[in-house]
């Protein structure tokens, strides 16, 4: 695997002064935002790309109130969000607004990700733990609520996993309820 990595640029924003990094493999652009001292057990957020939600402040997700919480969270203690770019679960912007489309018709968003030929969850991880090692960082303790994160990091050592909690709304009660009864999802 060919990974070119950018220099480190600071980055001022509404949540606090940042530093931020971009690792490039094969076409896919992952950014790190990270917050100095980060400490021999840094809070980490692994974060996949929403645009709908994290740019657009789509009601129909928590990826961007979650996102939110991370940085506040960071900002004050110090810590890294691995910001990976695999929009909709890994089946990119078209499909997942083609999913929307589904699911404004009915389906919860993993039949809508099935009916579109995908697994109900497309995204990998191994991206995490090129980038944990390349700062020096084994272990860590993970902000997150999805089981399937925490599993995939075989290589480091997650001391702690600290959840997101983020108020359901009326157009993302169900996304949430699917999200813990058929992703298990931790709240």
């Amino acid at each position: 695997m060919k990974i070119d990595i950018s220099q480190i640029a600071s980055l001022p924003t509404a949540f606090g002064e940042f530093f931020i990094q971009a690792f490039k493999e094969n076409q896919k652009e992952h950014l790190v935002i990270f917050k100095e001292p980060m400490g021999e057990k840094p809070i980490v957020r692994v974060h996949s790309e929403c645009l709908t939600g994290d740019a657009l402040f789509s009601l129909k997700c928590d990826c961007g109130e979650q996102l939110h919480f991370a940085l506040e969270m960071i900002s004050k203690e110090g810590g890294m969000v691995i910001y990976l770019r695999q929009e909709g679960r890994n089946i990119g912007l078209l499909n997942k607004v083609n999913a929307y489309a589904l699911q404004d018709n009915g389906l919860d968003t993993v039949e809508a990700n099935h009916q579109l030929g995908f697994s109900a969850d497309e995204r990998s991880y191994e991206m995490v733990e090129y980038i944990l090692g390349y700062f020096g960082i084994k272990k860590i303790r993970l902000l997150t609520n999805n089981p399937k994160k925490m599993e995939s990091l075989a290589d480091i050592k997650i001391v702690k996993r600290l959840p997101i909690v983020i108020e359901a709304n009326k157009y993302n009660k169900e996304y949430l309820k699917t999200k813990k009864i058929k992703l298990g999802h931790l709240f």
